[in-house]
């Protein structure tokens, strides 16, 4: 299991979206609710940090390299706005 954060491009962009920007969301929200029906991801969702929101999935995959395949297709890395993902792996999950 892997724990994945979605870095946005700005600490405030949740509320500063642009229609672009929402359009692009809702990309990248069709992108992992189809992965959800494939197994891989488990739950994904945005995080209310106040620091500022970041986006959370947890992935089950064989290895870190099938996570990062999955998150560099992600619509939202593709844009080259500047979103990045931080991979970890989780050392045990109870579910």
């Amino acid at each position: 299991m892997f724990h994945c954060r979605l870095i946005p491009p700005r600490p405030d962009f949740a509320f500063t979206l642009t229609d672009a920007e929402k359009a692009l969301m809702k990309q990248h929200s069709d992108y992992l609710r189809g992965k959800l029906g494939e197994g891989g991801v488990i739950l994904f969702g945005p995080v209310a940090d106040p620091v500022g929101p970041w986006g959370l999935g947890i992935v089950r995959a064989d290895d870190e390299a099938a996570v990062r395949e999955l998150t560099e297709a992600d619509p939202a890395v593709r844009s080259g706005l500047g979103f990045r993902y931080e991979i970890l792996p989780m050392m045990t999950a109870v579910m």
